[in-house]
C-alpha cells in the first residue's frame, strides 16, 4: 500500500522491464542472525513497508511461541536517521511499522521517539528485561541500503537456530494482518512506551562505572575532535563525554547532523581510513586537537586517529585500538582489584580473525582469553554465558573496529569506546606519552603482533564457490594447499566444512557454518592469514597476522615478512587477474 513502491512495480510493469523486475521479485531477503541488510526500493528483495511488515509478523509469532510472558514483556524498537526518498522507506518509519505490528497482538512496544545508537537496542532489552528488540540501521553500508537487526533476550544478537526459526515463521506471516499499515493506530495505544528519556539517563550512569580517573579529566589539556560521519553519534558521544567530567569534543560541523545521503563521504564507513577523516583532520589541526574520535552511523563502531610528532595522522587498525582498550581495561581493572585470587575469573574475548594480542596479554599476566567466530553475536552470547557463571567480561574486541568496553551492553558500542578512548589519552598525557607511544610500549611487553587486512569485492556467488573449492582441492581432490608462494602451510582449519587439522581427530572446536566460507592457514614463519566471505556485503576478506615474542623488536623486518606473506595469498589464493576480482581502492 505504500504509493511509491507501488508506482515504482506498476511503472516497471508498464515498460515490460523484466530484468528489474527479476531482480525485485526473484528472491526474498534472506534473514540471517545478522536479521536483514538490503536496498531500499520495491519488491520482496529490498527493505520497504510490505517486507518489514511480514518480517515482524514472522518475527512476532516466533516470540509469541518461544516467551509465554511476552505480552507482559514486551520488545524494544530503535532507529537511525536512514531514508530513501525514491521508495519512501525510512527507518523511522519502518521502525513504526514494526512497532504496529506487535501493538496489533497485545505486545507492549518500547519504541524510541529519536534516533539512537544502535548499542541502546541491547542496552534497554537487558536493562528492562525485554524479550527481543530490533534495530533499524544498515550501519556503514551505502545510503540507499537499510537493515532489521534482531537482539534475544539475553541482550545478545540471535545466533542459530533463532534465525532458522524465524525466517521460517516469515515465510508463514506473508499476508499482512489487518491495520498492517496503519502505523497511526500505535499513538493512542496504552501499549505504545518510549524509553528514551530514561534510557539516556541509566546508560550514562552504567557507563561511568568504567570511569577511574575523573580527576584527571577534568583537568587535562588534551583537545578531541569526533565526527558522527552524518549518523546518529553526535549527542550521545558529547554526553559521554559529560558523564566522565571531559570536556565535549570539537565536533565537525559538516558531518554533525544526521544526513541520509552522506554527503561528504564516498562510504559512510571509518574503517576505510584516511579518506573519510578529512574533514576531521582539518578541524583537529584549526582548533589543536591530537586525537580524532569517529563513529560509523549508528554509533556501535569507532575508529581513532592521533597526530604524530612528524605531523603525520596515524589511523589505529581494529586490532591496534583493541590492544591498546585492552591494556587500559586490564589495567585500571587491576589497580581496582588487589586480591590475587580474584584474576581467575576475569576474561577477554576477541573473534577468531582479530589480533591475537589479548591472548599474549592473558597468558602473561594470568587471565582467561577465549576466541569466538567472526562477529559480536558470538562474543555477545558467550560473555553473557561467562556472566551467568559470575566471571567478569572486561572486554571484548573484533578488528573491524568493535569494542564492548562495558558489561553493560552485550555488543559493540562506539559511545562507550569513545569516551574509554578519551579517558586513557588523558590519563597518558599526565605521563607525557601518547597513544602511538603506548602502543609500542604493549608490544615490547607481550610481543609484536603486526597484522593486514583487506578484501576483494566480487559479485558473483558461483566464482566465490569455485575459489574456496579450488582451495580445498588444491593438488587433487580434498587436498589443501601445502604452500603459498615460498611460504609453507602448517596448518588448516576450515570452518566451512568443520576441518581442522592441528586437531587429533581433525575436527574444528569452533562452531562450523556451511552457508559461508572460512579457512585459516597456519604457515611454518608462525603467520596466520583466515580468507572468508562477508554476512552483508559482496567481499571477500583477507586477515593476516605475524607474532613475535617479547624483545624482538625488528619491525620492519616483520612487516616485509608480513608483506610478501599477503602478496603470496593474493597471487596465488586469490588469483585476482583470474576471477576477475576487484581490489579494496583508497
Amino acid at each position: 500500500q505504500n504509493p511509491k513502491t507501488s508506482a515504482i512495480v506498476k511503472q516497471l510493469v508498464a515498460e515490460g522491464n523484466v530484468e528489474e523486475l527479476q531482480k525485485c521479485f526473484g528472491l526474498r531477503m534472506e534473514f540471517g542472525t545478522a536479521g536483514l541488510r538490503a536496498a531500499m526500493g520495491a519488491g520482496i528483495s529490498h527493505m520497504n513497508d510490505l517486507t518489514i511488515i511480514q518480517t515482524t509478523q514472522g518475527f512476532c509469532r516466533y516470540l509469541e511461541k518461544n516467551f509465554s510472558d511476552l505480552k507482559k514483556r514486551g520488545v524494544v524498537i530503535g532507529f537511525d536517521a536512514r531514508a530513501h526518498l525514491s521508495s519512501g522507506g525510512s527507518s523511522k518509519r519502518f521502525a513504526r511499522l514494526a512497532a504496529n505490528t506487535f501493538i496489533s497482538q497485545g505486545v507492549p512496544v518500547y519504541l524510541f521517539s529519536d534516533i539512537t545508537p544502535t548499542p541502546f537496542v541491547p542496552y534497554t532489552v537487558t536493562h528492562l528485561k525485554l524479550c527481543a528488540g530490533i534495530m533499524v540501521t544498515a550501519s556503514h553500508n551505502p545510503k540507499q541500503d537499510n537493515g532489521y537487526k534482531v537482539y534475544w533476550e539475553n541482550g545478545a544478537q540471535i545466533i542459530s537456530p533463532h534465525d532458522k526459526g524465524i525466517s521460517q515463521a516469515i515465510e508463514e506471516n506473508q499476508e499482512p494482518w489487518p491495520q498492517a499499515w496503519d502505523d497511526k493506530l500505535i499513538d493512542s495505544s496504552v501499549l505504545l512506551h518510549d524509553p528514551y528519556a530514561t534510557v539516556n539517563k541509566e546508560y550514562f550512569k552504567d557507563i561511568q562505572k568504567q570511569c577511574f580517573h575523573r580527576n584527571i579529566n577534568k583537568e587535562t589539556n588534551l583537545k578531541f575532535v569526533h565526527t558522527s560521519v552524518h549518523g546518529v553519534g553526535h549527542k550521545f558521544v558529547q554526553l559521554a563525554f559529560e558523564a566522565f567530567d571531559l570536556r565535549p569534543p570539537f565536533a565537525v560541523p559538516e558531518q554533525k547532523d544526521p544526513d541520509p545521503e552522506f554527503p561528504t563521504v564516498k562510504y559512510p564507513n571509518p574503517e576505510e581510513g584516511k579518506g573519510v577523516l578529512t574533514l576531521s583532520f582539518a578541524l583537529a589541526e584549526k582548533d589543536g586537537a591530537k586525537i580524532v574520535l569517529a563513529n560509523d552511523p549508528d554509533a556501535d563502531r569507532l575508529a581513532v586517529a592521533e597526530k604524530q610528532e612528524s605531523g603525520e595522522w596515524k589511523v589505529f587498525s581494529g586490532n591496534e585500538l583493541g590492544a591498546l582498550l585492552g591494556w587500559w581495561i586490564f589495567t585500571c581493572w587491576k589497580n581496582q582489584n588487589r586480591d590475587a585470587c580474584a584474576i581467575k575469573d576475569v576474561y577477554m574475548l576477541s573473534s577468531t580473525v582479530s589480533s591475537k594480542i589479548l591472548r599474549a596479554i592473558a597468558l602473561k599476566e594470568g587471565f582467561h582469553f577465549e576466541e569466538t567466530l567472526t562477529g559480536f553475536k558470538w562474543m555477545g552470547n558467550r560473555a553473557k554465558q561467562l556472566m551467568d557463571q559470575g566471571k567478569a567480561v572486561l572486554f571484548a574486541f573484533e578488528e573491524a573496529i568493535g569494542y564492548m568496553c562495558c558489561p553493560a551492553v552485550l555488543d559493540k558500542d562506539g559511545v562507550s569506546a569513545a569516551v574509554i578512548t578519551a579517558e586513557m589519552a588523558s590519563f597518558l598525557a599526565t605521563r607525557n606519552m601518547s597513544l602511538s607511544q603506548q602502543l609500542k610500549a604493549v608490544y615490547d611487553e607481550y610481543g609484536l603482533h603486526i597484522t593486514k587486512a583487506s578484501y576483494f569485492i566480487c559479485h558473483d556467488p558461483k566464482v566465490i564457490q569455485q575459489l574456496f573449492d579450488n582451495l580445498r582441492n588444491y593438488d587433487g581432490e580434498n587436498t589443501y594447499p601445502k604452500s603459498c608462494g615460498r611460504f609453507k602451510v602448517s596448518g588448516i582449519r576450515d570452518l566451512t566444512t568443520g576441518y581442522d587439522s592441528s586437531q587429533p581427530d581433525q575436527k574444528a572446536i569452533l562452531p562450523t557454518s556451511k552457508s559461508s566460507q572460512m579457512i585459516t592457514f597456519t604457515f611454518a614463519n608462525g603467520g596466520v592469514a583466515t580468507m572468508r566471505t562477508s554476512g552483508t556485503e559482496p567481499k571477500i576478506k583477507y586477515y593476516s597476522e605475524l607474532c613475535a615474542p617479547p624483545g624482538n623488536s625488528d619491525v620492519e623486518q616483520l612487516k616485509k615478512e608480513l608483506d610478501e606473506l599477503v602478496n603470496a595469498l593474493e597471487k596465488h589464493f586469490f588469483q585476482p587477474e583470474k576471477n576477475n576480482l576487484q581490489r579494496k581502492t583508497e
